[in-house]
């Protein structure tokens, strides 16, 4: 029963982390992107984002938050949403799942504990900007 169960293999879709300056904030914060790097484009896609981990010794964790995109085209971006400061010292967790044709896919991307700094960032594909990438 399980071998009749194929789970295809998430390619060239990916999370960045881009640090962008806000006019709302004044400063330099951080956005997550979601990245299709691929040659199809994603259907009903859905994004269901957390934070979790331990700082000072407590145990710390965020709501969900969820966010739906009607389609994403091959080769581009949508931004998912702007990372609070200091749930840069949890682990960022995202969960993706959409559809290329009538195949479901889903992938979780984990951002872990400080990894979201300016010394990891390097160039994410399609942007072409400075980014910290997790696939």
């Amino acid at each position: 029963m399980k071998s009749d169960i194929t789970i295809p293999k998430v390619e060239n879709v990916f999370l960045a982390a881009i640090q962008e300056w806000s006019d709302d904030f004044m400063e330099n914060i951080w956005n997550v992107y979601l990245i299709n790097d691929s040659d199809f484009k994603l259907d009903s896609v859905m994004v269901v984002s957390k934070a979790f981990g331990t700082i000072d010794g407590e145990m710390k964790k965020t709501s969900l938050l969820r966010h739906a995109f009607i389609e994403i085209e091959s080769v581009s971006a949508v931004k998912i949403e702007m990372i609070e400061p200091k749930v840069l010292a949890l682990n960022n967790e995202f969960m993706v799942t959409f559809f290329i044709g009538n195949t479901l896919y889903d992938k979780k991307f984990t951002f872990r504990t400080n990894t979201i700094n300016e010394r990891a960032t390097e160039e994410v594909p399609v942007l072409f900007k400075n980014g910290v990438v997790v696939k």
